[in-house]
Formats: structure tokens, C-alpha cells, sequence
């Protein structure tokens, strides 16, 4: 095993917290938790390559590994220790879905553990094999970051041209699911969420142009098979892997299949994916089947609705995207909670009424108004249940009642948005809230 000590970037994170003295109480939650994905989850291997834990579970999820490390990689120029483990988590990830694009959590040795008795294909360096569009998507977000800001072409190398190939494969067949798609997943002895009905093919889908997913970020089950926030993300990683299959690799092809599907799945979301609401009027569905049949409601977890802006697909002032922000952060949202510490976006993966600190982050990270952002902020440092660090879910009534005492995301995430903070109140001296710091695009 290598070790680094990221010089650079614990220099720049103990500057951020400096830029928090004035509010003591976030200053020490930044401390707590910017870092707590590299300290506690983060093991990079003999092979160079980087192996991600979520936290309190030992395995590497394609989606989680990039969202922990993604608000490092902005000091990734100056940080030689950082760069090298943000290759080596690239690398991973590309052998991951190698060995199964449709698999969205791995194991560090294929030791079979996990989820095995899973009726689908199954292979020892699965932890789990529920196909979720976004962990396709994820991956090639960090490919983009990283390389934005390192500038770093050695990163496109053999096996992460396989796996954009790859990628490009997938997203294209299973917009034809129910009939292209080799794709079959089952749980026995599981709540519904844990399963796909009809024979693990999942509920029957339209063509649209847009790409099949049988799992929500969450890891729960789609009612619908067009996860209107999945394909989002595809739409936006589309255009990255276009542009590195004609620059990276000369690949005209796949750069121009990447484009034609990339016009077909943003053709389905305007076509399919917007809805007339009586109270918000036109707004994005959260998922659809192609046949009428919609679900109106938002997730906590991070493809959603509300991070439409954080994707990069719309900004945050797009007149779709801020109704459907509204109906979002209403009561109209069956997944809208509220109590006497917070209120905010749940997930049926909770219990009942818990709000997600994923979902606050990013209410505050897509924040117009800079008034909104701190409240955020503020409702977060509230609900820590006394632990000085994030959970997934939390009872807004009280905040000690919560899920995963250790979920390494919600604290990379939230460091991300007091970065934001520091940065604001720099651009606007003296000031408490800044200027808008909305991540549109």
C-alpha cells in the first residue's frame, strides 16, 4: 500500500477553515468533515490504483467513490499526492466497469463478498449488481474534472478507453430495454424496493430516446424505467466522453455515437420528461415510462431533480428548472419533510419523515439566493445529532435519531458547500452570505 500526505490540500483545507473563524461552530464542522472521506475511507493500492469505501460499508461504489472525492479535486494542480490518488481512483473505476458495466458496487479482491445470492450474473468482485444509469455517468464526471483542472493527458489510457466504449454500449442498449437489454436482477426476501418485478426486467417501458435504469441513486427500485435526473446526467457526461473520443483518442466514431445519443436521450427528457403541474405548471417528472405514466416527487440522493444545476444541465435559473425546484421544496413533494430543526428533501430509503443532509447540501449548493444557501447551512449545523459530522437520513424533530453514523459522502459534499461560503464572503468583504454562488452552467 502507498501513502501520501496531501501536503497541498490540507494546507488549503486548514485555509478554508481559517476563512470560517468567525462562526467557530462551522469552522470545527468543516475540520470534522472535509476531510473525513481521504482520512477514513480512501486506500490506494500496490497497483496505484485508489479503492473508496462509502464509509460504514466496505465496498466501492461507483457513484459514492467520485461524489466523496470530487470537492478535492479542485486543488488537484498544486497537490502531487492528490493527483495521484485521483488517478488511481479514475483507473479503478475504469476496471470496474470493465468487469461489469451493470454492476454498481465492487469488492477491493473478488472475494465474493456482498450481495451474492442476488438472482443476476454474477462475478466475486461484486459487492452488488443493481444497474443504475448514473454509475455510468459518475465516472466519467471525475475523468472530466480531473482533467479540467490537471490538465493531466497521460489519464487517457487503455482501460479507460475500454470503459468509455463501454459506457457508450450500455446507455445505448438499454434505451431498447425490454428488448435489447441482457440485464435481469432479483432479491428474494427483500422489500419490493430491493427487487425488479416481472422476472427482475422491471416495469414495461416505451422507447423515448432516453436510457433504461433499473435502480434510483438510492439503490431503490425505479417505479418507472426513465430516471429523468440519470438521464440528465448522461446528457451532460455525453458530451465529456465525445469530446475525449475525438481529442484523447481520435475515435470519431464513438465520438459521434456519444452525440447522436446524447440528442436522442435530451430529445426524450424535453419530449417525455415535462409534465403540466396545475400548481407549478411545466415541470421535469422524476421518472416516466414512455406509455403516460408518471412519478411526480424528488429523491435525496444525488442524481435529483433538485441538483439539476450541480449536473450542470440547466442553470439554476432556467424557468423549468426553478418551477420544478418549487414543487420540489413544497409540500406538493410526497418526499418534502419538515420539523422543528429542519425541512428539506427525504427519501423513501429512510424512514418516514427523515430529511437527508445530502439533499440540504445540495438545496444550498444550487441556491440562488444567498439568503437560502446560509439558512441551509444552518439547518445542517443543527441536525449533526452532536457527532460534528453528517448522516444520510435524520429525524428533523430529533436530530440523534439518524441513519449510517458514517457516510462519507454527506460529509464530502458539505465541505464542498462551505467552500462555496468562505469563497463568497471573500468576493464580498464583510459580508455574510456573498454573492449568488448557484452552480449553473
Amino acid at each position: 500500500m502507498t501513502s501520501f500526505d496531501y501536503a497541498v490540500l490540507r494546507e488549503k483545507a486548514e485555509a478554508i477553515a481559517s476563512g470560517l473563524a468567525d462562526t467557530p461552530d462551522l469552522a470545527r464542522l468543516f475540520r470534522a468533515c472535509y476531510l473525513n472521506t481521504l482520512e477514513t475511507t480512501v486506500t490506494v493500492q500496490d497497483d496505484g490504483t485508489t479503492f473508496v469505501i462509502t464509509g460504514d460499508i466496505e465496498a466501492m461504489w461507483l457513484r459514492d467513490s467520485t461524489a466523496q472525492v470530487r470537492p478535492y479535486v479542485r486543488f488537484a494542480a498544486a497537490d502531487p499526492d492528490l493527483r495521484a490518488m485521483l488517478r488511481g481512483v479514475i483507473r479503478r473505476q475504469a476496471r470496474c466497469i470493465v468487469i461489469d458495466p451493470y454492476a454498481n458496487a465492487f469488492n477491493a479482491l473478488p472475494n465474493a463478498l456482498g450481495h451474492q445470492d442476488d438472482r443476476t450474473q454474477q462475478n466475486p468482485w461484486l459487492w452488488e449488481r443493481k444497474y443504475e444509469l448514473d454509475s455510468l455517468c459518475y465516472p466519467v464526471q471525475l475523468l472530466h474534472d480531473y482533467w479540467i483542472v490537471t490538465g493531466d493527458n497521460a489519464i487517457f489510457d487503455g482501460d479507460v478507453y475500454a470503459a468509455l466504449r463501454i459506457i457508450v454500449d450500455v446507455i445505448a442498449r438499454e434505451q431498447h430495454h425490454d428488448s435489447d437489454s441482457p440485464y435481469r436482477f432479483e432479491r428474494f426476501d427483500a422489500p419490493a424496493s430491493d427487487t425488479l418485478p416481472f422476472d427482475g426486467r422491471g416495469t414495461r417501458t416505451n422507447y423515448t430516446g432516453m436510457s433504461w435504469s433499473g435502480f434510483r441513486p438510492s439503490d431503490d427500485a425505479c417505479k418507472f424505467g426513465y430516471l429523468i435526473p440519470a438521464n440528465m446526467f448522461a446528457v451532460v457526461i455525453l458530451n465529456y466522453l465525445a469530446q475525449f473520443a475525438r481529442e484523447q483518442y481520435g475515435d470519431q466514431d464513438l465520438a459521434e455515437r456519444a452525440e447522436r445519443l446524447r440528442d436522442e436521450i435530451e430529445f426524450g427528457i424535453q419530449t417525455y420528461g415535462i409534465v403540466q403541474h396545475p400548481r407549478f405548471g411545466a415541470i421535469y417528472a422524476y421518472e416516466v415510462d414512455g406509455y403516460g405514466n408518471v412519478n411526480l416527487m424528488d429523491d435525496a440522493n444525488v442524481p435529483s431533480l433538485l441538483a439539476i444545476p450541480y449536473l450542470g444541465y440547466r442553470a439554476a435559473d432556467d424557468s423549468i428548472t426553478a418551477a420544478t425546484r418549487a414543487f420540489i421544496l413544497s409540500d406538493a413533494n410526497p418526499y418534502y419533510f419538515s420539523g422543528r430543526h429542519a425541512r428539506g428533501v427525504g427519501s423513501p430509503h429512510t424512514p418516514a419523515g427523515y430529511i437527508w443532509h445530502i439533499a440540504l447540501t445540495m438545496q444550498g449548493l444550487t441556491a440562488i439566493d444567498p439568503a437560502e444557501r446560509d439558512a441551509v447551512i444552518a439547518m445542517i449545523a443543527a441536525t449533526t445529532g452532536g457527532t460534528d459530522t453528517l448522516h444520510e437520513g435524520f429525524d428533523p424533530d430529533e436530530p440523534t435519531r439518524y441513519t449510517r453514523p458514517w457516510f462519507a459522502w454527506a460529509n464530502s459534499l458539505f465541505g464542498e458547500l462551505l467552500i462555496d461560503l468562505v469563497e463568497a464572503r471573500q468576493t464580498v468583504p464583510g459580508s455574510l452570505s456573498g454573492g449568488n454562488n448557484a452552480h449553473g452552467r
